[in-house]
């Protein structure tokens, strides 16, 4: 079941003790490959969130998978976790550490949707005008291709949007339509 709270608990301690002992990019780099592995492997989260599995034995698959992939720290820490039997909530707990990280490192991600790939000489116009355009100044580019645009882009960054789609203007005109905003009304 989903906790955001303990996971958010969670990775601030995590965080937190990763800037005491200077090993945050570290950890870091181990959150985004933990990440990585909750998503590409759901036998490993399975195996996390079953109640049959003891503790020992999660211990034990666990540094069977991240042997010599992740620092001490971390593996200390999802020891920790398993031993307070909240292993199921990793997942949670690295994406909320990746969240935390980000904005400690005050890194914005924006998300691009375009109807087609764009370039990278193209990905990096948006970024430096979305950079002499805000107070974002680090930012990460997350692109995704959606037909239905037909053409254009969506940007988004954080609770902020701009549509700018051939799309977006289509069903703006058709909203026109249905008001009759092009027949006078005479009375």
């Amino acid at each position: 079941m989903p906790n955001p709270r303990l996971a958010a608990r969670y990775a601030k301690s995590l965080l937190d003790l990763s800037l005491e002992q200077g090993q945050l990019e570290q950890v870091y780099a181990d959150m985004q490959w933990l990440n990585a592995v909750c998503k590409a492997s759901r036998d490993f989260v399975n195996m996390l969130r079953s109640p049959v599995i003891s503790s020992d034995k999660k211990i034990k698959i666990a540094e069977a998978v991240t042997n010599g992939k992740i620092s001490v720290l971390t593996t200390s820490f999802n020891k920790l976790l398993m031993n307070k039997h909240r292993e199921s909530n990793l997942p949670e707990i690295a994406t909320a550490f990746i969240a935390q990280y980000k904005a400690y490192k005050k890194i914005f991600t924006l998300k691009l949707t375009t109807a087609t790939p764009v370039s990278d000489a193209i990905q990096q116009e948006i970024i430096s005008q979305v950079k002499k355009t805000s107070v974002m100044q680090q930012i990460e580019l997350e692109t995704t291709v959606d037909e239905k645009l037909i053409g254009g882009f969506v940007l988004q960054a954080g609770d902020q949007l701009i549509d700018a789609s051939i799309a977006y203007d289509l069903r703006q005109i058709a909203r026109q339509f249905d008001n009759n905003d092009f027949i006078y009304k005479v009375r």
